[in-house]
């Protein structure tokens, strides 16, 4: 990985095609957990961040940032957020 002078070259374009070390820093020890955090497909937003909250008889229960539950998808740790690399990725959709 380039360090973040090396990204100087794509000047505003820079923050949206790679994390600045600090914000890599900080996403390798956010808390995640693979069990219970995924996607959940919506209807404006594509796919919304969820958290399983409980599994019951098929039934799986989440908690996302907005819109309706009808499909969930694993999600991948926030450490491999704007990866160069997809192949290091756990899931893929």
């Amino acid at each position: 990985a380039s360090g973040d002078a090396e990204m100087a070259v794509f000047g505003d374009a820079a923050p949206y095609l790679r994390k600045s070390e600090k914000e890599r820093i900080a996403a390798q020890n956010k808390p995640f957990d693979a069990k219970t955090s995924v996607f959940v497909v919506h209807p404006k937003e594509s796919f919304v961040k969820g958290t399983i909250q409980s599994r019951e008889s098929g039934k799986v229960t989440v908690k996302t940032e907005g819109g309706e539950v009808n499909q969930i998808f694993s999600m991948n740790p926030p450490k491999y957020d704007k990866i160069e690399d997809m192949a290091m990725m756990t899931h893929l959709h």
